[in-house]
């Protein structure tokens, strides 16, 4: 495959998903008839997107398998046994999505084939592991977004636990007051995960009860009430005041890497992340939730929440930089004036318009092909240099700089 083609993707349904911001993206009905969360560009073999070649529809893992180096590039395809190392996303939530971690790549493995080596079909629901891949990712807000990444400093946590559960959870908050640290905190967090289902019922009830009257000082204590509508009991109802509570202005975006426990609340952004599907959940969900093999990979370290910024590359082009080496995410803004030109040295790429009208051309060869919101293209190596133009802005998904 030499020349750049026209991608149809596949839409994910998940219950938290939004039945507006996919649908009116991708010019289908609205509201659809069931929530639309999550579209898919790429070549995970679970749902793999389909590339225009020759006048017809393939699907694009098979593509790249026909000649990867020519897709991929030799550099990529030698470094990642052949096949895209990327998953490209947009997402979509209406409701907050489960509190979970991704494995690094010895843990996704080792994962992969003991739960293999158990006979667990691949769509099991009670499979945590669907493909032997690590799953580091990047999402960037394309609404308001908000979120939970990773654990608040235990001070922190111990204040504002302190202010609604301060009478129901003395055993477990004087866990982490005796060794504010990593070892307290994960002793704190096992013993909330591992509580009796009565006491755990009391404990939300009352803290939802209390955090009423400080909703108006803390924005965690407001999502707190709405978790608890959503999940009556989960003890993921308390995670707003465990985790740092991120707000993304459009165009901010925030990384996790493996380990990290997180969430996302609320918001459209899109998503880059190493091709994998694995998630250990450990609440608010109705999906499978293992609470041992949470505590296994979760990194209980201590670091602050940091913004990604993006940097310029171009005058057209910013950048989202972290240390994956699967993927790099940049946002493409050109208009009259400042058309885009990709470099002569590159590598497999899919491009997605958001807003607006772009004309994309091949340099080498390959006709005109235009782009309107929600229509995406797949750039393989082989095509080499190619021009943007118009008014619009694009995301791009590539390999990272260093793979």
């Amino acid at each position: 495959m030499k020349n750049i083609a026209f991608l149809k993707n596949p839409i994910r349904e998940y219950a938290w998903g939004s039945r507006t911001a996919i649908p009116s993206l991708v010019g289908l009905p609205t509201p659809s008839a069931r929530p639309a969360a999550e579209l898919w560009l790429g070549a995970h073999p679970s749902a793999p997107s389909q590339v225009r070649v020759e006048g017809g529809w393939q699907a694009l893992d098979r593509v790249i398998e026909s000649d990867p180096a020519s897709v991929l590039g030799k550099r990529v395809a030698e470094s990642f046994a052949n096949t895209l190392p990327f998953l490209f996303k947009i997402l979509a939530a209406d409701r907050p999505l489960s509190i979970q971690v991704h494995p690094d790549l010895a843990q996704a493995r080792a994962g992969f084939e003991r739960e293999n080596g158990l006979g667990i079909p691949l769509d099991a629901p009670e499979r945590n592991y669907k493909d032997p891949h690590h799953k580091p990712e990047v999402l960037c807000a394309i609404t308001g977004f908000e979120a939970l990444k990773g654990f608040r400093p235990p001070g922190e946590l111990l204040h504002l636990l302190g202010r609604v559960c301060g009478e129901t959870l003395t055993h477990e908050l004087a866990l982490l007051e005796n060794a504010p640290d990593s070892s307290g905190l994960k002793a704190f967090f096992t013993s909330l995960l591992f509580m009796n289902p009565s006491r755990r019922k009391q404990v939300i009830e009352s803290g939802v009860g209390c955090a009423r009257q400080f909703v108006d000082q803390d924005r965690a204590f407001w999502w707190m009430i709405e978790l608890g509508r959503a999940y009556p009991g989960d003890i993921g109802v308390l995670a707003p005041l465990i985790l740092n509570l991120v707000i993304l202005e459009p165009g901010e975006a925030v990384y996790n890497p493996a380990g990290e426990l997180h969430t996302y609340l609320k918001g459209v952004g899109v998503e880059l992340m190493a091709n994998s599907d694995n998630v250990v959940r450990g609440g608010l969900t109705p999906k499978h939730v293992d609470a041992p093999e949470l505590l296994r990979i979760v990194d209980f370290s201590l670091s602050p929440v940091r913004k990604i910024p993006s940097k310029p590359v171009t005058p057209a082009e910013r950048v989202y930089e972290t240390p994956a080496k699967e993927f790099q995410l940049s946002v493409i803004t050109v208009s009259d004036g400042m058309p885009f030109k990709s470099g002569d040295d590159r590598n497999v790429e899919i491009l997605i318009c958001m807003v607006g009208k772009a004309r994309v051309k091949g340099l080498r060869s390959g006709p005109l092909e235009t782009m309107t919101s929600g229509i995406s293209l797949f750039i393989p190596s082989a095509a080499g240099p190619y021009s943007i133009e118009g008014e619009a802005t694009l995301y791009r998904a590539t390999v990272g700089r260093n793979s």
